[in-house]
């Protein structure tokens, strides 16, 4: 089984992810794709995150209907923050079974020779890559390990929708319903 692990610390969850997530699990060789929510992603400030268990299931509301995808909440028993070689080590560990593939946009790729053991990511995984706005990723174009896939181009960020929460604007079509409900109903990202 082919498995696309979606990293992100979706804070919060938005269409732009799910549209991201349906594609890689309906429209490439990947049979599921597992969100995996993190609880500090070493390379972003920790300051501005929600609460990991409300990411974690505003993640699960939206994707309750979702075919071939699922929630992961792994990284929440691993040592903070969560490097991605760390996770995988113990996701191969625990579902020797299976054969993980990264997801990533190709803004993420422009900064991957930052990532804890880079290069044995590289190595030992493939490598599904989004298109993003203005990433110039030239240099792994060629790369054997890296897939560029024709993912539709999803400009909207979890920044926008925080932002537009505290202005007061309207999000419906942003999110689900359910994750604007959830919000709502805690009083989040005002």
């Amino acid at each position: 089984m082919k498995t696309g692990l979606f990293f992100g610390s979706y804070n919060p969850i938005h269409t732009g992810h799910l549209i991201i997530a349906n594609y890689m699990a309906n429209h490439t060789e990947l049979d599921e794709v597992w969100l995996v929510v993190s609880p500090h992603n070493p390379l972003k400030d920790k300051s501005g995150l929600t609460n990991m268990y409300d990411r974690l299931e505003m993640a699960k509301l939206a994707t309750e209907n979702a075919e071939h995808i699922r929630v992961s909440d792994i990284e929440f028993a691993l040592p903070q923050p969560s490097y991605t070689i760390d996770t995988l080590t113990y996701l191969h560990e625990k579902y020797p079974e299976k054969e993980f593939v990264l997801i990533m946009g190709a803004d993420n790729l422009v900064s991957f020779k930052k990532w804890k053991n880079y290069e044995v990511l590289l190595k030992n995984y493939q490598i599904y890559v989004y298109p993003r706005p203005d990433a110039h990723v030239a240099e792994w174009e060629n790369h054997p390990s890296i897939t560029f896939t024709k993912t539709p181009l999803m400009e909207i960020s979890s920044t926008f929708i925080r932002k537009a929460i505290k202005e007061n604007k309207n999000i419906q079509f942003f999110l689900p319903d359910k994750v604007i409900d959830f919000i709502e109903g805690k009083g989040m990202y005002r």
